[in-house]
């Protein structure tokens, strides 16, 4: 009965997995098609597929959050990228991603969900930005960083209040936070 119980389980944190990998892949692939209003910042998108990295990190292990965000980049790259933008993307979903579970491990009286994000908006630029310094063999890409990291900030912060949003009025989402929680606490 317990082996039936520990399948089922695996099965429904398998179909969660499948099912945020998707919405990512959607989000990410919609995003290209969304010109960016500033011209001042070419190449720049708001990074909203991250808002799927958020949810993951408060409801998934960190192996299965690393394994969604894999899925997430590659699926995107192989639909509508290239090499480079598959680069960029890994380099910047993985900086962000174990940014955010670091300053996550801080715990919610020293920041808030909204703050894990932005951490994770900057940080996404600023593996984007390393991963461009090596392609171009020169850290003056980096210069780019402080108009990418007001960006970053402000995308951050708005998918941090979607997430925190979702968090809040989505039922299914809010119980597997809270057992997320409680299994870590163990």
């Amino acid at each position: 009965m317990n082996n039936s119980f520990e399948q089922s389980n695996k099965v429904h944190r398998n179909i969660y997995i499948a099912l945020l990998v998707a919405q990512g892949v959607v989000i990410g692939l919609l995003e290209r098609l969304i010109p960016f209003p500033f011209a001042f910042a070419p190449g720049a998108k708001l990074g909203l597929a991250n808002l799927i990295t958020v949810v993951a990190i408060f409801t998934l292990s960190f192996s299965d959050v690393i394994t969604l965000t894999f899925l997430r980049v590659i699926l995107t790259a192989l639909l509508g990228g290239t090499l480079s933008t598959f680069l960029y993307s890994f380099g910047g979903a993985f900086l962000s991603l174990f940014a955010m579970v670091l300053v996550k491990q801080l715990g919610p009286k020293r920041v808030s969900l909204i703050g894990i994000s932005a951490t994770g908006g900057v940080m996404h630029n600023v593996g984007q930005l390393v991963v461009a310094s090596l392609i171009a063999k020169t850290w003056t890409v980096m210069l780019y960083l402080p108009v990418l990291s007001i960006i970053g900030l402000c995308a951050g912060t708005a998918l941090g209040i979607a997430a925190n949003y979702l968090f809040t009025h989505v039922t299914s989402l809010s119980y597997l936070k809270f057992t997320h929680e409680q299994q870590t606490k163990e």
